[in-house]
């Protein structure tokens, strides 16, 4: 057994903890007061050193008086509820069931270290004690939570046993974990797919002998597969949570992928782990996790080789990868906004509709604003997959002019109903007047190539502005555009080429009908609008980077060419 245990990823977990907590047990008297997440997690991360003996700090009583000091901060925040006070969620029952799961985590080391942390263990079992009432009486928000809150639930049941918390973590596992025919949480987010759902399914899978739950994640981490990106990040274009508009690093899979690699043998998850490992282990709490669940500790099977070219389509989520060992190229058409009429937190908003990877270019973003009404971007309502790898995205946006009101709807106060007719809102009881109604319709048809992708852009509808923005990861410049100042540039005819190193990405822009091309000197089209429900508020969802437009008027049809350049030398 010893032969297949991976003691340079035991080391490396150790090494990654003690980098964490060296600088808390150096220190054991000072009161570190702050967040009770992170606080709950340093004490965690402390005693897995204190217990570890691949880590600095195994057996230091520093460390105890560290973890000691943490906890008296800890209980402090903890209000005569039980619950922990801090945050913008107030006495918040799944906030709290994160913190009770590392608290709950550190009771089974510290148990099992014996009389010498038995402060540690006493102090740790009157925190989790607080918290068990309302957790087992308490209500969430957001889908993960209730994972995140079963999981809490079923460590305090582990470690101090209470059928009332057992079947509470089942009475909200009867809901059905909230995974869809592809794979994907409902939130569509690898931030609380990888923090969240993930290791609380798995956890519950375990303590409760649910193997259903850990098939789930095995499908989701199945899904993602698809979705790592050449930069060592996740897609998130297509989240409805804050991480659609930031890169997601694989690195917070590491433990997932490399877990049910071992646990199924599964070759690709091996190659995952791999990859999501490569920068090295950074997070100090893997050590724990090596602690707590020891199949982490053994050798990952053999990685199997990546199969390219491949493609993958979504259609949940409307999202198309196609990889090569040219290009990586995304199309995505799975925004919510369509469907409601509103930019939301929880609704996937996006307006990206296409990434590529060439190297160490990057096009981060091509988007499409419309000055039609001020409804905003582009965003596909309709994915049609035409062939293996092409697609057509379309959007038909309306608006309305409003006629006098029925005689037998008018009132003599003139005091109509508040009404949002889904661009704006006003006292005039929209549904009752009739309607005059103006529509714009957007397709863009996508062919994914192994070295990029042929776009065809048709705007029909009144004769209103449009820009194409394309947005460069920092790195190079544009070369064959006009530059505007601020980060700016306009493309005319082209072509346009983006070289960052020896890798390059390549423009050809065409007006198949229509008036030109804008140029330079029209600065009022080569802009992005995000529309209404952003500037109302002042607000924007604006990219940052090397910006290229294309701009004009519509109706138009435009042909774009992105080719894909890796490896050229100067």
């Amino acid at each position: 057994m010893t032969a297949l245990l991976d003691h340079e990823f035991v080391r490396a977990a150790a090494l990654a903890a003690d980098g964490a907590a060296g600088l808390l047990e150096a220190d054991p008297s000072a009161e570190h007061i702050g967040p009770h997440r992170a606080l709950a997690r340093r004490v965690k991360t402390l005693v897995a050193a204190y217990r570890s003996p691949e880590s600095a700090l195994h057996g230091s009583e520093r460390a105890v008086a560290a973890a000691l000091t943490h906890l008296r901060a800890l209980r402090s925040l903890q209000t005569a509820s039980g619950l922990f006070a801090g945050g913008d969620n107030v006495q918040s029952p799944p906030d709290s069931a994160f913190t009770v799961n590392d608290v709950c985590d550190a009771h089974v080391l510290a148990a099992g270290a014996g009389p010498a942390l038995a402060d540690v263990t006493a102090a740790l079992a009157d925190i989790a004690g607080a918290a068990a009432g309302p957790l087992l009486t308490g209500g969430v928000h957001t889908p993960n939570h209730r994972w995140e809150l079963s999981a809490a639930l079923a460590r305090l049941h582990r470690s101090f046993p209470d059928a009332r918390l057992h079947a509470r973590a089942e009475e909200w596992l009867a809901e059905g974990v909230d995974i869809d025919a592809d794979g994907l949480y409902s939130e569509r987010s690898a931030n609380y797919a990888a923090h969240v759902s993930n290791p609380s399914l798995l956890l519950l899978a375990d303590v409760l002998g649910r193997t259903d739950l850990s098939d789930a994640v095995e499908r989701n981490l199945t899904a993602t597969l698809d979705l790592i990106r050449p930069d060592g990040t996740v897609e998130t274009v297509h989240s409805r949570r804050q991480d659609q508009h930031h890169p997601f690093p694989l690195a917070s899979y590491l433990p997932h992928y490399r877990l049910l690699a071992i646990r199924t043998g599964r070759g690709d998850f091996a190659r995952a782990a791999r990859l999501a490992a490569a920068d090295g282990v950074t997070d100090p709490d893997l050590l724990a996790q090596t602690l707590l669940t020891p199949d982490l500790c053994r050798a990952l099977p053999a990685p199997d080789a990546e199969q390219l070219p491949r493609d993958r389509y979504l259609p949940t989520a409307r999202l198309a990868a196609h990889v090569s060992a040219t290009a990586h190229t995304v199309v995505y058409g799975g925004s919510d906004v369509p469907e409601h009429r509103r930019v939301r937190s929880g609704l996937a908003c996006n307006p990206t509709f296409l990434r590529l990877f060439a190297g160490a270019a990057v096009l981060d973003a091509v988007r499409l604003s419309r000055g039609f009404f001020d409804l905003g971007p582009f965003r596909a309502a309709h994915v049609e997959r035409l062939a293996d790898n092409r697609y057509r995205l379309t959007q038909t946006l309306t608006a309305a002019y409003y006629q006098p009101l029925p005689q037998d709807r008018r009132r003599h106060d003139g005091a109509y109903r508040l009404v949002d007719d889904g661009r704006f809102s006003a006292a005039m009881a929209f549904p009752d007047r009739p309607q005059d109604e103006v529509s714009h319709t957007t397709r863009v048809e996508v062919d994914l190539r192994d070295d990029g992708a042929d776009l065809r852009i048709d705007i029909s509808g009144p004769r209103v502005p449009w820009a194409l923005e394309l947005t460069f990861r920092p790195g190079g410049e544009p070369q064959g555009a006009v530059p505007l100042g601020d980060g700016r540039w306009c493309l005319t005819t082209g072509p346009l080429t983006y070289r960052v190193g020896d890798d390059e990405i390549r423009v050809e822009a065409a007006v198949e009908t229509g008036e030109p091309l804008a140029g330079p000197d029209r600065s009022e089209v080569l802009r992005y609008d995000p529309g209404q429900d952003y500037t109302v508020v002042g607000g924007t969802d604006a990219t940052t980077g090397n910006r290229v437009y294309l701009g004009g008027h519509g109706p138009q049809t435009l042909t774009l060419a992105l080719r894909a350049i890796p490896g050229l030398k100067g």
